[in-house]
């Protein structure tokens, strides 16, 4: 018998096309709740490689990264920008 794969590593693998990850933060921009964008940018996060990667590229620290990419977390607009550039995007 095959073993199934998760709905998050498939969807992690997905994340990895940077076509993909752009589709699905536009949809999660679209639900107009920024809780739903924030975990939407956390699993593309996690699909490049993780929050202490991305710290280590950044100026971030991890356990901010974490509290900001949370459903409770009010980046900063400069946060946001260096998480999206950090990833690939603008």
């Amino acid at each position: 018998m095959a073993k199934s794969r998760s709905y998050q590593e498939s969807l992690l693998e997905s994340l990895k096309d940077p076509l993909e990850a752009v589709e699905y933060l536009n949809a999660a921009l679209e639900e107009g709740d920024p809780a739903v964008f924030l975990l939407a940018l956390r699993d593309v996060v996690d699909s490049y490689g993780g929050m202490s990667k991305l710290a280590a590229s950044t100026a971030l620290n991890r356990e901010n990264l974490y509290r900001m990419l949370s459903t409770k977390g009010n980046p900063e607009f400069f946060s946001l920008l260096t998480v999206l550039k950090a990833v690939g995007f603008r």
